[in-house]
């Protein structure tokens, strides 16, 4: 797998403890954050990362709200949501505000490491297509 840059973003602290180990073990480099705001803290500070892995239902901001303001600020960062039964409806609502997809918790490692995968591999698509377009653009200016 391709070295990915991940933000855990989950109020069940040893959720997030035990996935960033895994995901580290698979040399894979792991933020963590346990709500919305601390969240957007992290990618304001690390502009490397990929994939956010946002779960629905925190205290403070909700997943929606933070998926929202994440897709505002940083666009090209894709985010996984995660949720329970009772929140379906609520992660196809994040699907409508840009979220790449979304996982039912409990999910296996094996199906979140596969969307990981996937969601790397289509923001990395994304920013060749903005580069280009940005190079179509000042091709055209100086013509």
């Amino acid at each position: 797998m391709t070295n990915a840059t991940i933000l855990i973003v989950d109020d069940e602290v040893g959720f997030v403890e035990t996935m960033a180990k895994r995901l580290g073990k698979r040399n894979m480099t792991v933020y963590k954050a346990f709500d919305g705001d601390a969240a957007l803290q992290q990618l304001k500070e690390h502009a490397d990362v990929q994939v956010v892995i946002l779960d629905m239902k925190m205290p403070g901001k909700d997943g929606i709200t933070v998926l929202q303001e994440i897709k505002e600020a940083y666009p090209l960062v894709e985010v996984i949501m995660l949720t329970g039964h009772a929140t379906v409806p609520t992660a196809v609502e994040g699907i409508q505000y840009g979220a790449f997809d979304y996982l039912m918790k409990p999910c296996s490692f094996d199906a979140l490491n596969e969307k990981i995968r996937e969601a790397v591999a289509l923001k990395d698509e994304h920013e060749v297509e903005a580069v280009e377009e940005r190079i179509g653009d000042i091709a055209q200016r100086m013509a």
